[in-house]
């Protein structure tokens, strides 16, 4: 948003009612943007977490304090949270995570357990998950600070598939999983076709690969508890066609923007309006500042998909240098001009005489080797005791 317009009604307020005073919805302008997904794109929040905080009322646009997400605003509006204005908008960046377990995939917990942004380094910008992860689930976890990509991601309409390796405790057969693939009905909630693999026994444990696409709230664990297994390890390996492959746990690796285009299309491109145009930004997004504690100061780890051609600052040519050091010694080059003539063979074995310059080689002096010197050995004294012991010793007669 541009700061320092002349101030004007938002497209969802009417002047002659004052400011603060709402518009029927049929009479919203339906030019601009939402305002909850100016303020996802801008990276403070996703745009369910941007709709409650204009409902609290944290929200002004051109100074009008905004209390209703039906609301569209344009480029030449001024969007204030909490009074400051939005951070520029950046480029649509993607990271991977490797989430470990005992972590919450929120931005602040109440109760004071660890989060997943608590551990991300301070450099970079607010971000926002693609869906969640429970508290003892591991693996891949989608990072972006676009929260409207974030958004269509996460709507089971995308498509995504999103697999798991799963250690469950119990027995089944991979009949009893195949019925999974025509759904499931558990306690009134209709989970879609799931795509489940026993892969091998392990002692009274079972390894299962289990893809879905809907990604409902803990629907692995209730589609496998209704079958009588009680899940022990949860791993997420893919998401659509990002996959957790040898990333460490703990780990975040950014994925380069070309390849972030490639793999969401056009489609998805379009329908979450991802920006790959504007240039990185070197300051990063204030984070979320009204719940909890200040995340946890991190040294940066390297990304490996990191586009480095626009973030690193250009190389310092150098010229190959070929010759000696200015200050190094000068050798003397010999005055004399004498010439002698030598023979010499040429690769056919035909002797050829040729014409030299210079003082001929010195004879290398012969090398001195000392002297081998002697071993010298114990003679072992003639005595039975220091002697090969016999076979058969002579008897005392």
């Amino acid at each position: 948003m541009n700061v320092g317009i002349v101030p004007r009604e938002p497209l969802c307020y009417q002047p002659s009612l004052g400011s603060g005073t709402m518009v029927d919805k049929d009479t919203v302008h339906k030019g601009g943007e939402r305002l909850a997904r100016v303020i996802a794109r801008a990276g403070l929040a996703s745009r369910r977490q941007a709709e409650l905080w204009i409902a609290a009322g944290r929200v002004a646009v051109n100074g009008a304090l905004i209390r209703s997400p039906a609301c569209n605003v344009t480029a030449q509006d001024r969007v204030t949270v909490d009074g400051e204005p939005l951070p520029a908008r950046q480029r649509t960046r993607l990271f991977l995570y490797h989430k470990p377990r005992g972590l919450l995939t929120t931005h602040a917990d109440p109760q004071g357990r660890p989060t997943v942004f608590q551990r991300l380094p301070q450099d970079l910008p607010r971000l926002i998950s693609v869906g969640r992860l429970d508290f003892n689930t591991e693996g891949l976890l989608l990072l972006t600070n676009d929260g409207a990509l974030a958004r269509v991601l996460e709507l089971p309409a995308t498509g995504w598939l999103r697999r798991y390796r799963v250690r469950v405790h119990g027995m089944l057969t991979q009949e009893k999983l195949d019925e999974l693939r025509a759904g499931v009905t558990i306690s009134g909630i209709h989970y879609a076709a799931i795509e489940a693999t026993l892969d091998r026994v392990q002692g009274s444990n079972l390894w299962l690969t289990f893809a879905i696409r809907e990604g409902k709230n803990r629907e692995v664990r209730h589609v496998l508890g209704h079958l009588g297994l009680e899940v022990t390890r949860l791993i997420r390996i893919s998401f659509g066609p990002f996959r957790l492959g040898e990333l460490a746990e703990g780990a975040l690796e950014e994925v380069r923007t070309r390849v972030l285009r490639e793999q969401l299309g056009a489609r998805l491109v379009e329908l979450s309006g991802a920006d790959f145009s504007t240039p990185l930004v070197a300051a990063s997004a204030p984070r979320e500042r009204d719940h909890g504690h200040p995340p946890a100061r991190q040294e940066s780890r390297h990304h490996s998909w990191r586009d480095h051609d626009q973030e690193r600052p250009p190389k310092r040519l150098r010229r190959a240098f070929h010759g000696a050091r200015r200050d190094a010694p000068k050798l003397e080059r010999p005055t004399t001009t004498a010439k002698r003539t030598d023979i010499v063979t040429d690769r056919r074995g035909r002797r050829v005489e040729v014409e030299r310059h210079g003082e001929p080689p010195q004879p290398e002096a012969p090398r001195k080797f000392a002297p081998k010197q002697k071993r010298h050995f114990r003679r072992r004294s003639p005595d039975r005791a220091s002697g090969p012991r016999p076979r058969h010793p002579r008897s005392g007669r």
